[in-house]
């Protein structure tokens, strides 16, 4: 069945992912940008294109009403330089601020327009880059605690309101791909990008690719509550970090105390580092359906980094 799906933040990371595998099954896509050099992009891809604040609730609930949607999606994010300024993991607020307001008073214009206009199914965008929470065993369900660090505290709120809503809430992984993680990589490359402590803390990583696919069969299943969208294989710092460098033909990373860390990238940096717990994708690949092109970051990372 065709469906017409409306991508707020189109243009985005995942949302340029998602806008083509949604054409190519066929579906009639309407997506959002901020950024008037993208809507070409975006109808290169088969999607009608369209510009569009987030934080304007008017402009939001004219977009919306304009596509007359079956699903309403929202990739919205605000984390490249151009509006959130360089990655400064020290002050985290400051990096994600812009982003947890499209999480926060973003997903409520969504939902209010879907209510406006009689759209009866949401799917959006979370994090699982890292669980803080001890609570449960080491690798983390959709039903334990979801402890986030400072800044990015309002995914609770987005998740909250989603699910009361009928909608899916999709816990993406740290993120790799096409146009994912230049920064990181380039810092992979130079050796600034070290090992912190003993490395345990555990990362779970998603291709870009997959995340989008895990996207579209929520939509075709029009699913419900949270899903976490990882790969099968969580990772500590001190496996991924070298195999990373190691694909890139890089130097191993050098190592640095926990609390020299602390002091040149802050606490989130050391958090992730030492800490973190990953997540487990039982329930996205039962419910869902969910095959993954790249079940382990360590195909991923061979096909992308070497």
């Amino acid at each position: 069945m065709v469906v017409r799906v409306f991508v707020a933040g189109g243009s985005g990371v995942v949302g340029r992912h998602l806008v083509s595998q949604l054409v190519a099954r066929g579906h009639q896509v309407t997506a959002s940008t901020t950024s008037s050099a993208k809507l070409g992009r975006l109808q290169e891809q088969g999607a009608e294109a369209v510009l569009m604040d987030g934080l304007d609730a008017a402009a939001v609930g004219e977009a919306v009403a304009r596509a007359h949607p079956d699903a309403i999606v929202n990739e919205m994010t605000a984390l490249s330089e151009a509006h959130a300024g360089k990655p400064n993991m020290r002050r985290p607020e400051r990096y994600f601020a812009i982003t947890g307001r499209l999480r926060s008073d973003g997903t409520d214009h969504l939902l209010a327009a879907a209510e406006a206009t009689g759209v009866s199914h949401m799917v959006a965008q979370s994090g699982a880059l890292f669980n803080l929470t001890r609570q449960g065993g080491p690798v983390k369900t959709e039903q334990d605690p979801l402890e986030v660090p400072v800044g990015m505290k309002e995914i609770s709120h987005l998740e909250e309101v989603v699910v009361k809503a009928g909608g899916a809430v999709l816990r993406y992984g740290t993120l790799y791909g096409p146009g994912t993680s230049d920064d990181q990589a380039r810092f992979v490359r130079k050796r600034m990008f070290p090992l912190v402590g003993g490395g345990a803390g555990q990362l779970s990583f998603v291709h870009v690719e997959d995340a989008a696919t895990a996207t579209v069969l929520a939509i075709e299943e029009r699913a419900r509550g949270v899903f976490n969208i990882v790969d099968d294989e969580p990772a500590t710092a001190r496996e991924w970090l070298p195999y990373m460098a190691e694909c890139m033909g890089a130097r191993p990373p050098r190592r640095v105390p926990a609390w020299v860390a602390r002091l040149l990238a802050g606490e989130m940096v050391v958090a992730m580092m030492t800490e973190g717990h990953g997540f487990s994708n039982s329930k996205a690949k039962a419910v869902l359906g969910w095959e993954l092109r790249y079940p382990s970051w360590r195909q991923g990372f061979r096909h992308e980094y070497a």
